[in-house]
């Protein structure tokens, strides 16, 4: 009666430690640890939107997390793990996108609004000077 009751209270303190959030626990390789960190730096929160995986608290980045140091422990690369987010999410999940036909407005629009400020800057400075 007594063992039963000892085997029913370790089960109960054990309990918590089985529902650990495993998305936060540390790759025991320090160089895959460390290769899963910098992915996880260079993907975007989908909830947050702004924000990388790395930060987030959201459930869906705690997913993301999991799935990068699970797939990192089974021995692939970080580029294989950020193209199968990439094609999970879409190319906006990485705050390095991809040159394609599809991503190509990522990479122009910054351009050209930086085109355009520098034309609107040396405009009203000719303005000025006139």
């Amino acid at each position: 009666m007594i063992r039963r009751f000892v085997i029913a209270v370790m089960l109960l303190i054990a309990a918590p430690l089985a529902a650990q959030d495993y998305a936060e626990i540390s790759l025991s390789d320090p160089r895959q640890e460390a290769q899963a960190v910098a992915l996880m730096d260079s993907i975007r929160c989908v909830v947050c939107q702004g924000q990388p995986i790395s930060g987030s608290n959201a459930d869906l980045a705690g997913d993301m997390r999991r799935i990068i140091r699970e797939r990192i422990a089974l021995g692939e690369s970080p580029d294989q793990v950020r193209e199968m987010l990439i094609s999970k999410y879409g190319d906006w999940v990485s705050f390095k996108p991809v040159v394609r036909p599809a991503t190509m407005p990522l990479w122009i629009v910054p351009l050209l609004a930086l085109l355009g400020g520098i034309w609107l800057v040396s405009r009203r400075l000719r303005a000025r000077k006139a």
